[in-house]
């Protein structure tokens, strides 16, 4: 039966909220890697939190667009994706010098966090040829901007934030689903922003399929585009 998947990085690896397509049954389930992800999910559309497609410096262009689009407020949640030569850095020093080097500017430390997942991905893509048509990047901030209109600004990990999100996704998904996909993973496995973010990587992952998604630029010769919602 086919079948689409939201995903986004949490404690334990990676969380993928999937949608049966024929059925609009939702499940939920926890991996490890990327890897296992793919193995395990024969998804039509795997949306996904995490820079696909990296330059050799300098920034991508749809960073910027999407810290523009979402403001100063909201900006900052959109972490510059890494330059190639710094994402294949075995830690956080050689992954400086290497920016440094590069582009005349150093890595954030909280950006450093999530590079061994932007690898998984990255290594995966270009492992497997068939993944590229099926994997596509989002940023929640985005999807939740163009799912209410505008850019959201109250965090999300704040109890107002959290409400906002958790109302976009009742109306669309239904008013139990949230609590649904709560029951099904172990809290200690994803936050309950992860679960969210997944719900609006699938939210896209749906305009993805009915064509109607909206892209950010970027360079297309390399990666698929950034979609946003």
């Amino acid at each position: 039966m086919p079948k689409i998947a939201g995903v986004d990085g949490c404690p334990s690896g990676w969380i993928a909220v999937v949608e049966q397509t024929e059925t609009h049954n939702i499940t939920a389930h926890v991996f490890l890697t990327f890897s296992d992800l793919t193995n395990a999910l024969d998804a039509a559309v795997i949306a996904i939190d995490i820079p696909i497609g990296l330059t050799d410096h300098g920034p991508r262009q749809c960073d910027l667009d999407a810290r523009s689009h979402l403001g100063p407020k909201r900006g900052t949640s959109v972490f510059p994706a890494p330059i190639r030569s710094a994402l294949s850095a075995s830690t956080y020093s050689e992954a400086n010098v290497a920016s440094m080097a590069a582009q005349k500017k150093g890595i954030p430390q909280q950006a450093w966090a999530i590079y061994p997942k932007i690898r998984q991905v990255d290594e995966a893509l270009q492992a497997d040829a068939t993944l590229r048509g099926r994997v596509f990047e989002v940023h929640p901030e985005l999807t939740f901007s163009t799912w209410s209109g505008a850019p959201i600004i109250p965090p999300k990990r704040r109890r107002e934030g959290h409400a906002i999100r958790r109302a976009l996704i009742a109306s669309h998904f239904g008013p139990m689903v949230f609590e649904s996909v709560r029951n099904q993973i172990k809290r200690e496995h994803a936050s309950n922003d992860d679960i969210a973010d997944a719900f609006a990587a699938l939210w896209t992952a749906q305009r993805i399929v009915k064509g109607i998604s909206r892209t950010m630029p970027i360079l297309r010769s390399t990666a698929p585009d950034c979609r946003c919602g």
